[in-house]
């Protein structure tokens, strides 16, 4: 019975507009996915660690891996032509070493590197429970839809809305036949494993996330991970 993160670093990062991707941009002399990868080798569920990356930077990423201890890194794939197809490598990959029938993994983006135990031990129990889990905020917005991207009459009502996060978590030998299913009825860019799930008419469940668990996905969002890494939490706040 193994708990394997699968991290998924094969985007380029068009629109944090920098040289390098965005997984290996480096905060406080410490690459992003490092932060990543440290929470799933700390946490002690976690048996395994696989990366999807970039080919150019798979060097760099096993140097980095030994640097800083990711002692739980098994293997390093190629992405895909997008996170769809980089995600099935990823667990095409793991399933030729792990699958038993009680083996889950973890599928999270590199770029959230604020990712916590909690978090991660939330979506293992939901998913051991109920056969899946995915990693959720409540939506605490106002809503509104716009057909003109400038104007809008229409607002959504939030009760019933979650923002999704990774990780999200499956066992092994149904997200392996849920991405074959998925080939054989021509769904081939779905943008998560939970959209790709609803798009094959499955039920999915719900576990707890956090506002911390930050997508960098902007330079504004590399602003706002150096202030959590840098802020401490008072004393009062529980």
């Amino acid at each position: 019975m193994a708990n394997i993160g699968l991290i998924i670093a094969g985007g380029v990062g068009a629109r944090m507009h920098q040289d390098i991707p965005k997984q290996f941009i480096n905060v406080f002399d410490k690459p992003v996915i490092i932060y990543t990868l440290e929470a799933f080798q700390r946490h002690p569920e976690i048996d395994a660690i696989e990366v999807v990356c970039l080919e150019d930077w798979q060097g760099a990423l096993k140097a980095y891996a030994k640097q800083f201890g990711i002692a739980k890194l098994e293997n390093v794939v190629n992405g895909g032509k997008n996170g769809q197809d980089s995600i099935r490598n990823g667990i095409y990959d793991i399933a030729t070493r792990h699958n038993s029938p009680d083996d889950i993994v973890l599928v999270h983006d590199a770029i959230r590197p604020m990712i916590s135990e909690e978090v991660i031990s939330d979506n293992i129990r939901v998913c051991r429970e109920y056969g899946n889990a995915i990693t959720v905020v409540p939506c605490t917005a106002a809503m509104l839809k716009t057909y003109d991207s400038v104007s809008t009459t229409e607002q959504v009502p939030r009760d019933n809305l979650k923002i999704t996060q990774t990780p999200q978590a499956f066992f092994v030998q149904d997200i392996v036949a849920a991405h074959k299913e998925a080939l054989e009825k021509g769904i081939t860019n779905s943008v998560a494993s939970c959209t790709m799930y609803i798009e094959l008419g499955r039920k999915l469940y719900m576990s707890q996330g956090s506002e911390k668990n930050l997508k960098l996905t902007t330079t504004e969002d590399i602003e706002i991970f150096k202030s959590l890494l840098s802020s401490k939490k008072e004393d009062w706040l529980h």
